[in-house]
């Protein structure tokens, strides 16, 4: 019986295990933490978004540039392929009013012991506090434990070893110099779905840092022409801005910083009324009122959304009704780099597909396949980064499965 070592307990590792268990291998995964799926736990802390009910059409297009690449291996793991997957597991899905898909009870805890209960009866050893430090010179994977430094020989291995973000829960990122002294194109980590950096002032951070703006619509043009709108909401932290607005429109206007050094984004923090209908509310009379409880009942904008623009406009300019409503529908916003990349949610970059054939094995290493998160694709929140990591690694398995019962006969 041939033996399949997969490096890596995250939901790709796990998935691939699964695939190989269920054909009759021996799999055995090892993994450098105490126990497996620790970023998958922490993901469902607040509710477990497993994928996103829109259209396929429009899914595969959460992908940006590596498109072609995830939609070739979601078209045999979809989403709703993911929810029949679940439901096989004992976990019932349902669909929120944003589309996105979550277990009914929410937390991932349930569906992460379902899923192991099965891998165990299916025969699969778990390994943890295992780090991997890469090959003999006899190709056996070497690993560090508690135990001392051992070396374990396999038919075929599954690398699932995530990005560099949370390096305290498994993912840091360490795999990449063993991947690249082993001639293998790497594009260098980067943070996605991450905060930005912003220069607020003292009193702006220390008034409003975790208070949330709300309904508004971020714009911006990125380092190629290209303009983008969405509307959404975020966060003011204390080092500048985060939240699911800003994590959806992460790639762009983290490249734009890499190609230009910064970029100014505009947010309309009144969508919903118009420029003229705007200075005509503000130029009403306010008698004895303040500035602030004009603004807050002439228009409905109070605090953040207040403070952010005494940050960015004088007080002449606050006190001029044309220059308040402009200013309203396009404070201006300077960012200035992205918040580090140990804080971000995912990562960018990782093993690039042209390193790997179509069945997501090393073109420089026969018999060593690569999924998950350590695969060069990024995606936005909301169920897009969990279903191509479970669907690449599904892919993985069944490509390691193919090239062991075709002889090893791939390239």
């Amino acid at each position: 019986m041939s033996t399949i070592i997969i490096v890596g307990g995250g939901p790709a590792g796990l998935m691939a295990a699964e695939v190989l268990s269920q054909a009759g291998l021996e799999v055995h995964l090892y993994d450098a933490m105490p126990s497996v799926g620790r970023k998958f736990l922490l993901a469902g802390i607040g509710g477990l978004n497993l994928t996103h009910a829109e259209p396929f059409t429009d899914f595969v297009l959460r992908y940006g540039s590596r498109q072609p690449e995830i939609e070739s291996l979601l078209h045999h793991f979809t989403p709703q392929m993911v929810r029949d997957w679940a439901r096989d597991l004992g976990i019932e899905t349902f669909v929120g009013s944003s589309r996105r898909v979550f277990p009914l009870e929410m937390k991932a805890a349930p569906l992460l012991r379902a899923w192991l209960r099965r891998l165990r009866s299916a025969g699969v050893t778990f390994h943890t506090r295992h780090r991997w430090c890469g090959w003999e010179a006899n190709h056996a994977l070497k690993f560090s434990t508690s135990d001392g430094e051992k070396s374990v020989h396999a038919d075929a291995v599954v690398l699932a070893l995530g990005g560099g973000s949370w390096a305290k829960l498994g993912s840091d990122g360490a795999w990449v110099s063993l991947l690249a002294e082993q001639s293998v194109v790497i594009a260098p980590l980067q943070p996605a779905n991450c905060g930005f950096d912003i220069l607020w002032s003292e009193y702006f951070r220390g008034r409003f840092a975790a208070q949330p703006l709300k309904s508004v619509i971020l714009s911006f043009t990125d380092s190629t022409g290209k303009s983008y709108r969405k509307r959404g909401e975020l966060m003011i932290t204390a080092t500048g801005v985060e939240g699911s607005l800003i994590y959806a429109l992460s790639a762009p206007l983290r490249n734009t910083i890499n190609a230009c050094g910064s970029v100014t984004v505009y947010l309309d923090l009144a969508p919903d009324k118009g420029l003229p209908r705007l200075i005509k509310e503000l130029a009403k009379p306010r008698g004895s009122k303040s500035m602030a409880n004009h603004l807050r009942s002439r228009i409905g904008i109070e605090g953040a959304k207040a403070g952010l623009l005494r940050e960015y406009l004088s007080a002449t300019e606050f006190a001029n009704p044309e220059l308040l409503a402009a200013a309203i529908k396009a404070v201006p916003m300077k960012l200035m780099a992205t918040r580090p990349i140990d804080e971000a949610i995912s990562t960018a970059g990782g093993v690039c597909f042209e390193s790997l054939d179509a069945q997501l094995m090393l073109k420089t290493m026969s018999g060593v396949f690569c999924a998950g998160e350590m695969l060069d694709w990024e995606a936005p929140t909301g169920g897009y980064l969990l279903t191509a990591a479970l669907a690449s690694g599904r892919a993985a398995g069944l490509g390691a499965l193919t090239w062991l019962q075709t002889g090893k006969n791939f390239h």
